[in-house]
């Protein structure tokens, strides 16, 4: 039996599970994404409540729009709506007018079959999306929002680098925030440095992504022996989702979880997750870890964009850091779909071999031997062994 920990949340000072449900990755009965498989995700559902398990994270566009209908009918069919916290996201890229704030709300409390939102998150903001919607007004909005009962606490995701964070962080008084954050991550996006930083103004923090998108819970050899060195007896998704635990600065982490049985693990990881319980030596060997998955990236590309605008308009540090990644988690074949919706100008098959970005670089790489290379293996068939 696993007793589920909480830690208190937002303004309400709520206790909310260290544990929240991201409803972003159901089972499917089909390969359309708007198919949730009903029946099992009623199950995993099910079981994460009757856990503990009282946080549960959906978005306007997840599941093809399908996530917020699904967890409103479950919640609606269980009863008792003061037992469990809904957040749901407003989808910023979406905004053409002030009146979009009312459309897309009202839209989400009709398909969550539900009078207010507990949480309520700005999504998917950067630059570009907070400054729009922040001069049409959205902070003035949802204050009348809040007001009237519709929205009970506000928030934001965010997707952008560490300076537009702390922009945004300094722009309100928000009751919690939500950033990629894992031990792969830590100077990614917010980083830890967005991480002590909102906390320290009070905000609560959600970590989004704390297994990177799974990519964290089946290491290659290397990190593999490396957990294993341990005296724990811990699954290297056990060992990510214990890193964020342990940082006083984290509420709660999000799961988003596609079988029954990753509910049940993840549950009965919940069940340790406390602050400061990782001893020196743990620590040491996240970073050693964290080490011999940064061996395995290829091209020693910092993302510092030195190398653009490219002359004919490749995204150079992206095509580089899809490259790297899928050899560091083992995503080849998922990275090559993602590749292939890459327009073909765009690819590095397009690279004109002018040098120009060479010069540039600080890392000296020669870029046009690199671009022959990921289009190689990810246009080319090529494995990472044969370039």
């Amino acid at each position: 039996m696993t007793t589920m920990k909480y830690r208190t949340f937002g303004k309400s000072k709520n206790k909310i599970s260290v544990l929240g449900f991201g409803c972003m990755r159901f089972p499917l009965i089909d390969e359309d994404s708007s198919h949730i498989d009903e029946e099992k995700s009623n199950e995993m559902l099910d079981y994460a409540l009757k856990n503990g398990v009282n946080y549960y994270d959906t978005a306007y566009p997840y599941h093809g729009g399908a996530s917020e209908k699904f967890v409103g009918k479950f919640f609606a069919e269980q009863g008792g709506r003061e037992k469990i916290y809904i957040a749901t996201k407003y989808p910023s890229w979406l905004t053409k007018t002030a009146d979009d704030f009312d459309h897309y709300l009202n839209e989400q409390l009709e398909k969550l079959q539900t009078d207010y939102i507990d949480y309520y998150l700005l999504h998917a903001l950067n630059h570009d999306s907070w400054v729009k919607i922040r001069d049409l007004g959205v902070l003035s909005w949802a204050e009348k929002a809040m007001a009237d009962g519709r929205i009970r606490e506000l928030g934001f995701s965010f997707h952008d680098k560490y300076p537009v964070f702390e922009e945004i962080v300094d722009a309100y008084d928000w009751s919690f925030a939500q950033i990629q954050y894992n031990y792969m991550d830590i100077e990614e996006q917010a980083g830890i440095k967005g991480l002590q930083y909102a906390a320290s103004k009070g905000i609560s923090m959600v970590v989004m992504e704390p297994i990177r998108g799974g990519r964290l819970a089946n290491p290659p050899k290397g990190v593999a022996d490396l957990w294993a060195t341990s005296r724990k007896e811990s699954s290297a998704v056990d060992w990510a989702l214990q890193w964020v635990w342990d940082q006083v600065e984290v509420s709660l982490l999000l799961s988003g979880m596609s079988t029954l049985e990753q509910v049940k693990e993840n549950v009965a990881s919940a069940d340790n997750a406390e602050t400061g319980q990782l001893s020196e030596s743990d620590h040491s060997l996240v970073e050693k870890v964290r080490d011999e998955y940064n061996s395995l990236s290829t091209i020693p590309c910092t993302d510092c964009k030195y190398c653009l605008p490219c002359t004919v308009e490749i995204n150079i540090p992206r095509l580089f850091g899809m490259f790297n990644e899928a050899r560091m988690y083992g995503t080849l074949e998922e990275t090559r779909k993602w590749y292939a919706r890459v327009d073909e100008d765009k690819q590095a098959a397009a690279c004109i071999d002018c040098d120009i970005c060479e010069t540039k670089c600080p890392q000296h790489i020669i870029i046009s031997d690199m671009m022959l290379k990921v289009d190689a293996v990810m246009a080319g068939g090529k494995s990472f062994d044969e370039v």
